[in-house]
Order: C-alpha cells, then sequence, then structure tokens
C-alpha cells in the first residue's frame, strides 16, 4: 500500500509540473515565450511541445497500455535532459538547470515505483477454478 501511494503523490507532482508549464507553453504565457527565444527555440517547438507534454501526462494516468506508458516516460525525460542542457548551454543559472532535473529525479522514481507495482500485480498467484 506504501508503494501505491508513493507512486501516486511521485507521478502526480510530475504530472502537475507538466500540466502546468504545457499550459504556460499553449497559453503563450509572456515568460514562456521570453524564454523559448532566449534559448533559440522557435515559436512553433513551444506549441508542439505543449500538446506533447500534456499528452504525455493523459498516457501516464490513462489506465491500459504500457507501451503507451513507457513512451510517455521516455518523452519526460529527454524533455527534462534537454531542458537542463539547452540552460547550461545558455548559461543560465544555476537553478534554471537544477530544476528539470529534479523533475526527472521524480519521473525515474515514478516509473521505478510503476514497475514495482506492475511486478507485484504480475507476481500474484493466479486463481484457478477447482479441479482445473
Amino acid at each position: 500500500m506504501k508503494l501505491k501511494v508513493a507512486y501516486w503523490v511521485v507521478t502526480g507532482l510530475v504530472s502537475l509540473s507538466a500540466a502546468v508549464s504545457a499550459f504556460l507553453y499553449l497559453t503563450a504565457a509572456p515568460n514562456m515565450v521570453a524564454a523559448f527565444e532566449h534559448l533559440g527555440y522557435p515559436d512553433y517547438f513551444r506549441t508542439m511541445l505543449g500538446i506533447a507534454k500534456l499528452l504525455g501526462v493523459v498516457a501516464l494516468w490513462a489506465p491500459g497500455s504500457r507501451t503507451l506508458r513507457e513512451w510517455a516516460y521516455a518523452g519526460f525525460a529527454i524533455d527534462f535532459v534537454a531542458a537542463a542542457v539547452s540552460h547550461t548551454a545558455m548559461g543560465d543559472p544555476l537553478g534554471n538547470t537544477i530544476s528539470p532535473l529534479v523533475t526527472l529525479a521524480l519521473l525515474l522514481t515514478s516509473h521505478q515505483l510503476w514497475h514495482r507495482i506492475s511486478a507485484g500485480v504480475e507476481a500474484a498467484p493466479a486463481v484457478h477454478p477447482a479441479g482445473a
């Protein structure tokens, strides 16, 4: 039970971070538009990334496809690493680099907890009808 609570809390934090940034990207919040310009990214990339983040959040919370969830984890990992590298390359303050790395650590924790929970469910003994 503790494992599931930890998973939902950590996944909730990652999802909240991604959803808020996606909202700011898609609503063209002035600070986000300026940040993308500063990093040298075209404006359409901000929109694409916002849509991708929203889809990723949905994939993390949707029941069903393990493959879809794995792709969401991979996409978020690439996004957070790229954000840290971009800020470092531009000589931004250390906080701009650390923030996506903290979110990456939460994402990796979520991923590992999800695998542990999934393995526990899959490892549960199957119930067979009597005489089967």
